[in-house]
């Protein structure tokens, strides 16, 4: 079978609805995190949160290297976008995502 059978057309849709592509960002509503768990693992799993979140928001502004992605430009991104100024841990996982989603 052709690759281009697999494939649906570009003017073909799968979405049951139409996927607004040209809105502004809207965060997803947010749930309350699972109760007890240690918090160390609350910890650790709202940074990676933010690390994803400074990540997507680096690669959108036209940063696509981790290597271009200085502590400051980290910083000055999550005050474009409403985030606290990240730990410099946290910058450091911000670069590990961009290096390992390549």
């Amino acid at each position: 079978m052709p690759a281009a059978a697999l494939f649906p057309l570009p003017t073909q849709s799968t979405a049951k609805r139409p996927v607004p592509l040209d809105l502004p960002y809207e965060p997803v509503e947010k749930r309350p995190l699972p109760p007890g768990r240690p918090r160390d693992w609350y910890i650790t799993h709202n940074r990676r949160l933010k690390a994803m979140r400074l990540a997507i928001a680096l690669l959108d502004s036209g940063v696509y290297l981790p290597n271009q992605a200085r502590n400051e430009k980290i910083r000055s991104t999550a005050e474009l976008i409403g985030v606290h100024p990240p730990s410099d841990t946290t910058c450091h996982m911000v670069r590990a995502l961009m290096r390992y989603a390549r």
